[in-house]
């Protein structure tokens, strides 16, 4: 009796074998996670310059929109404006920081270490910490800091890295549909509606949590320098040495939720309790009350809450991006997590809406 190819069913090899389709379809996407895995690990560096950049496109794309409210010209002029103004802003910055704050960082940097020597010898003379000097201490906390951005070590390093996060930034802030329909015509015609509403509701949320972020740095700064100058004159501590500086460093370091104002804290009580313990105490005082000015008064006025982020998973992400990938992933966890969240909610949305209704009950 002869048997024709024909009257034998698919072998195991051959692809039109259900079976063998389900499991290669299983197979292709944990090899895909693999990859992808190995991929974020590999291409930190450059994946990390393309998300400042698309942060800052956010940035200058919501200043371009806000200043369109008040100057009715072309979106091109406006973004132009937006970005002779940040130039502007940043050169200043350095200036100031530079020829004016000079010898006021360099003395801040002496009486922080002299701080935290006392803290340390104290500690170590009630058994409470053993005995490290403060290089020593500095050493094992920043040895782990940063391993795969070794790309962008350096001062060469930081300064391409920002030249790059600047050029592409100002790219996609110039044409941001023109990458949106790219992206969108490498996935299926029933999905690019979807995709729209995605990058849309990202783009939103990411604007709203960011501007209230550079608001709440302008109102940190400024209430720093007025309570350590004129409201410490007026109650009779004197101002604090470095007023300017600490107010400086308060406003930038607050663009980094829960670590930039634990930082600046510490920077502000140090010099307080170098001048007496009173000012050191008035320092705390000002630091808590900056504080919670900006996190219960100027941050929920301006992002009706639009950002609900839980302070838990901030911090969590801080540390492992930071861990990960250095002073660059600290910077942009927060936006990332919030990219993150707003996806997954519409995502969620776009699926419930598209889901069919189930009939009522009948009673």
């Amino acid at each position: 009796m002869s048997y024709s190819p024909e009257d034998q069913g698919p072998g195991p090899t051959d692809i039109r074998d259900p079976i063998v389709v389900r499991e290669a379809k299983k197979a292709a996407v944990w090899i895909g996670i693999a990859l992808l895995a190995a991929g974020v690990v590999v291409l930190a560096a450059p994946l990390l310059v393309i998300v400042g950049a698309m942060v800052l496109a956010v940035i200058l794309d919501g200043g371009a929109r806000l200043l369109g409210r008040v100057l009715p010209i072309p979106r091109g002029f406006r973004l132009l404006i937006v970005i002779l103004a940040g130039l502007a802003f940043v050169g200043w910055t350095a200036w100031y920081s530079g020829v004016m704050l000079a010898s006021q960082f360099v003395i801040l940097q002496d009486v922080v270490i002299t701080q935290l020597d006392r803290l340390a010898a104290w500690a170590t003379a009630h058994d409470a910490v053993p005995d490290f000097s403060m290089e020593e201490i500095g050493g094992r906390l920043f040895d782990s800091v940063g391993r795969v951005t070794s790309v962008l070590s350096g001062a060469l390093g930081a300064i391409a890295g920002g030249l790059l996060i600047l050029v592409i930034g100002i790219f996609i802030a110039a044409e941001p549909r023109l990458y949106d329909r790219g992206v969108a015509w490498m996935l299926p015609s029933t999905h690019r509606h979807s995709f729209y509403e995605v990058t849309d509701k990202v783009a939103y949320t990411l604007r709203r949590l960011l501007f209230g972020r550079i608001v709440g740095m302008l109102v940190e700064g400024i209430f720093t320098y007025i309570m350590l100058t004129l409201v410490a004159s007026i109650i009779g501590i004197g101002a604090i040495p470095l007023a300017a500086v600490l107010a400086l460093l308060t406003g930038l370091l607050a663009f980094i939720p829960n670590v930039g104002a634990v930082v600046s804290g510490i920077l502000m009580v140090a010099v307080g309790f170098s001048v007496s313990n009173e000012a050191g105490l008035y320092c705390i005082f000002v630091y808590f009350f900056v504080q919670n000015f900006d996190g219960y008064v100027v941050i929920p006025y301006i992002a009706r809450k639009t950002v609900d982020l839980a302070p838990a998973l901030v911090l969590a992400a801080q540390l492992i991006f930071g861990t990960l990938f250095g002073f660059l992933g600290l910077l942009l966890a927060d936006p990332i997590i919030a990219a993150i969240k707003a996806t997954l909610e519409e995502i969620s949305k776009v699926k419930e809406e598209g889901a069919p209704k189930a009939p009522p009950a009948s009673e």
